[in-house]
């Protein structure tokens, strides 16, 4: 069974940077999808970019220019590297995987731009 661990979210101030990773362990089949979803309260879950396994990547237009998806395939790892944030960027931010074997999500780190 794939599991998802996230880390790196915290408190930064408005500007700041962060850099969220989420390690994939447990995989005995090829993940061809991985991608960063968050949820801030009261509201849904919302796509943040995703990036297949040829590398092509997908941005929700409120991320664009500031956010930066990248994988690891050797380590099955995606990181998402968030600059310039803003406090609408608060949120819980979950990794999501999916492979020929099925789906898994992590349980979620919490991000918090404020000042």
């Amino acid at each position: 069974q794939v599991q998802l661990v996230e880390s790196g979210g915290g408190l930064v101030q408005p500007g700041g940077s962060l850099r969220l990773s989420c390690p994939a362990s447990g995989v005995r089949f090829s993940i061809y999808y991985m991608g960063w979803y968050r949820q801030a309260p009261g509201k849904q879950r919302e796509l943040v970019a995703d990036v297949l396994v040829d590398g092509r990547t997908n941005y929700a237009d409120s991320v664009k220019g500031r956010f930066t998806i990248s994988r690891d395939n050797a380590k099955n790892t995606v990181y998402l590297q968030m600059n310039s944030l803003k406090p609408e960027d608060t949120a819980v931010y979950y990794c999501h995987a999916r492979g020929s074997g099925g789906g898994a999500w992590g349980q979620g780190t919490l991000v918090t731009v404020s000042s």
